[in-house]
């Protein structure tokens, strides 16, 4: 699938998800390219229907910037009880609605949000959907101070670890810490992979999504946008 087809795919699925954000809610807003275009339809519903959010929390300051652009005002996830809803996007979501998050870098704030919010949405292009998390290395954020340490970990644990790349030099997330991605596909067992990560000193945040997604939207190649609930 070229980007192309794969970029009018999100739009389809992204639009059919700003359907399902109603006035008055509290909403959580995700990252990435898929998101950015259920963004530009909530502009749309917003200038054209009236469409008022009572909170916009997002993921990223990128979101967070198109939002604002937009006319929305957004909170900090601290100013918010529980939100409504978040709409996010995925890089791999499995059959029983587990998911790989944070191909992006922002996993540790996605997840933040999901963990406070009522209902999860995803909105993916069916090449994100597999039977089970396979297809995409495994983000895990790390604190810089014993990012070595969790490396050497890895290694001898044969997690196939790797440095996330800016250019030349690691890639820092928003909060200053670096990403290591796991090489590991299929993931055999990822609740086991995702209890070891999180019992793991040094590690931040994991991109393993599991049991968190309620529904997902997907668009098909052949124009079909299938909402499939958990």
């Amino acid at each position: 699938m070229d980007k192309e087809e794969q970029d009018k795919l999100k739009k389809q699925a992204a639009v059919e998800a700003a359907e399902l954000v109603k006035s008055g809610m509290k909403l959580g807003v995700g990252t990435g390219s898929t998101v950015a275009f259920l963004i530009d339809e909530l502009g749309r519903r917003k200038k054209e229907e009236g469409l008022d959010l009572d909170a916009v929390v997002t993921t990223s300051s990128r979101s967070k910037k198109q939002m604002e652009s937009y006319g929305f005002h957004v909170d900090d996830l601290n100013a918010v009880d529980q939100l409504d809803l978040t709409i996010d996007g995925a890089d791999r979501l499995a059959a029983n609605f587990d998911g790989i998050k944070g191909g992006g870098g922002a996993l540790t704030m996605e997840k933040n949000v999901a963990v406070n919010s009522r209902k999860i949405i995803w909105i993916v292009d069916e090449s994100k959907v597999v039977d089970r998390l396979s297809g995409f290395a495994l983000p895990v954020e790390v604190l810089p101070i014993s990012c070595e340490q969790n490396f050497k970990l890895f290694q001898a644990e044969g997690l196939q670890p790797q440095w996330r790349m800016a250019g030349n030099e690691r890639f820092v997330t928003h909060y200053g810490n670096y990403i290591i991605d796991l090489n590991i596909d299929p993931i055999p067992v990822p609740s086991g992979l995702a209890d070891y990560l999180d019992h793991t000193v040094g590690v931040v945040e994991h991109g393993l999504f599991l049991g968190m997604c309620d529904e997902a939207i997907i668009a098909h190649s052949n124009g079909e946008i299938e909402d499939r609930k958990k």
